[in-house]
């Protein structure tokens, strides 16, 4: 028997690595190719998985629980008190109307209510994963759109908690009152056990842990296995308790080093876990999960992005990011998976509803992942119907068209601090930005401003950028700026353009266009490090006078209110 296993598993990963170079060159993400391999290894084909069927499960098990105390580990909640309006109303919002409509389409095509409401609510959800990936590898991971995707999948994550820690609840019968009542409880008592335990006991253990990686791994792994076994004891479940011990962890010092050693962990069982549930897909359910696959399939490419754009429409946000972070979620999450397997287990649903998930899954994964990547060209073909409404209404000037010495484009990170270099020089200016959040910054500064998108010719033509003696690009997006350098230069060759990148990839491209000069943020920092090395003594008073100045200024940066006192 453990041969079979052994020569099972073998087999199993050598299938999934050549479905991997198959999808690899189709640049797709990697949950596709552990789908297929499930797919191919399951009753469907190759019947291999269902075989050794109750070992494969415990694998499955082990992924799920390390993929949601990563998530609990990660989950970051000062970025979220940042932009936490903003996410807050496009992340619940999003999930009320997604899993309503997906809902009452499921209704129509004539699923019991049970299913239909766990369905739905395995669509709401988008993949974090995906999502992180692709925005990562394009590096827009900091543009507008970016970090406001980032926040709403921040949100999707803490609703996605509490439906998991729910869940136990909705199943079990008698007075729903009273069974939240008793769920409360446990969690007040599990909450308030495991707070004590990371805030008094587990700050000490881990200094003297800390000291060997392998004893820090091993320390976590059973920490994790402890509490998610607390959670099921409790009568939560072994996902709630893995997602508590994740959260005791996320405050820790030592967050980024555990995540580090867990991840590839994680990576191993849930690449398994993934061609667990491709296996459930069988030829019984295939014919009759076709229709409500392809039908989910289109409300979730398509109907997802719109309640997104609406949504952040409504934020204020520009008919361009709006679109954008409303495609990134184009696709279903990793959560669906986990969310219908432990209903599978408690017996909500029956395994025709995971045959549909995964043909979904298949289907928008495939679809989002070249939409994500091509996102600039796909908003170029919609952006002619959306121009059948006029101009933005969000783009708005506080700026009146006076002349301005320097116009700066993005307030954000090198912006700000541009902009103080200018005030402080008494050198007229105008901030050009399509953020809401940096908005406000500049309404309490008494900033002029302009609201817009650079990427809309007809909004670069009304500002005054034949006048200025000189444009300053902050953005980290070569292509906007490539845009704007261009539209400058057809009008005015004189005005001397600075722009900004992260890498070298589009260098030349930018200094063709007619970029006087390029900021490169890592030579600037080593080349101010180099500086302080030079001309300032070591030691420590000079190192604590940096780190108070350091201080000011993120006081300065994070400041909402009133503009900032003049310097002396």
């Amino acid at each position: 028997m453990a041969n079979t296993i052994f020569i099972d598993t073998s087999f199993i990963l050598g299938i999934a690595i050549v479905v991997a170079f198959l999808t690899q060159l189709l640049r797709q993400p990697l949950i596709i190719s552990y789908i297929i391999t499930g797919i191919l290894c399951g009753p469907l084909f190759l019947n291999i998985i269902n075989s050794s069927q109750d070992f494969f499960d415990a694998f499955a098990q082990f992924g799920v629980i390390l993929l949601l105390f990563l998530v609990g580990l990660s989950l970051n909640i000062n970025y979220l008190r940042r932009i936490g309006k903003v996410a807050a109303f496009t992340g619940v919002g999003q999930v009320v109307f997604t899993s309503i409509v997906g809902f009452l389409i499921l209704l129509l095509l004539g699923f019991p209510k049970l299913s239909a409401i766990y369905l739905a609510i395995s669509i709401t959800f988008s993949s974090t994963i995906i999502i992180m990936k692709l925005l990562s590898d394009k590096r827009e991971n900091r543009t507008v759109y970016g970090r406001y995707t980032i926040g709403l999948m921040l949100v999707q994550d803490i609703i996605a908690i509490g439906i998991m820690i729910l869940l136990p609840t909705l199943k079990e019968g008698g007075s729903l009152v009273a069974s939240f009542l008793i769920l409360g409880a446990k969690i007040i008592i599990l909450l308030s056990l495991v707070y004590f335990l990371s805030r008094v006991v587990l700050p000490i253990i881990l200094k003297r842990v800390a000291q060997s990686g392998e004893f820090l791994l091993i320390f976590t792994l059973a920490w994790c296995f402890a509490i998610a076994g607390l959670g099921e004891w409790a009568g939560l479940s072994l996902e709630v308790g893995a997602i508590m011990a994740g959260l005791s962890l996320g405050t820790s010092v030592y967050q980024m080093e555990i995540s580090s050693r867990i991840k590839p962990l994680r990576d191993f069982f849930i690449a398994l876990f993934f061609i667990i549930l491709g296996s459930e897909m069988y030829f019984v359910d295939f014919m009759g999960s076709v229709l409500p696959s392809l039908v989910l399939s289109v409300f979730v490419l398509i109907g997802n992005p719109l309640i997104l754009y609406f949504l952040f429409r409504r934020m204020k946000f520009t008919r361009r990011n709006s679109f954008l972070a409303g495609l990134t979620a184009a696709q279903v999450s990793e959560f669906g998976f986990v969310f219908l397997f432990v209903a599978l287990q408690m017996g909500c649903i029956g395994r025709n509803i995971i045959s549909i998930f995964t043909m979904v899954a298949l289907i928008t994964i495939f679809i989002s992942s070249y939409l994500i990547t091509h996102n600039e060209k796909v908003y170029k073909l919609i952006k002619p119907f959306l121009n059948l409404f006029g101009k933005d209404k969000y783009h708005d000037k506080s700026a009146d068209l006076k002349k301005y010495d320097v116009l700066v484009f993005g307030y954000h990170r090198i912006g700000w601090q541009i902009c103080e270099a200018l005030t402080e020089m008494k050198i007229s200016f105008a901030v050009v930005d399509f953020d809401p959040h940096a908005v406000k910054k500049l309404q309490a500064r008494s900033i002029p401003y302009y609201f817009g998108d650079l990427t809309e010719v007809d909004f670069l033509s009304e500002l005054p950028l034949n006048e200025a003696k000189m444009i300053i690009s902050t953005l980290p997006g070569a292509a906007d700026q490539i845009t704007l350098i261009k539209q400058v230069r057809k009008f005015n060759k004189k005005t001397l353009i600075i722009a900004n990148l992260s890498h070298m990839k589009f260098l030349d491209d930018m200094y063709k266009a007619g970029a006087d000069y390029i900021m490169m943020p890592h030579l600037v920092t080593g080349q101010w490090m180099a500086d302080i090395l030079k001309k300032n003594n070591w030691n420590r008073d000079m190192f604590k006078k940096l780190t108070q100045a350091q201080k000011q200024e993120m006081k300065l940066r994070f400041t909402l209110g009133s503009p900032p006192p003049p310097k002396a």
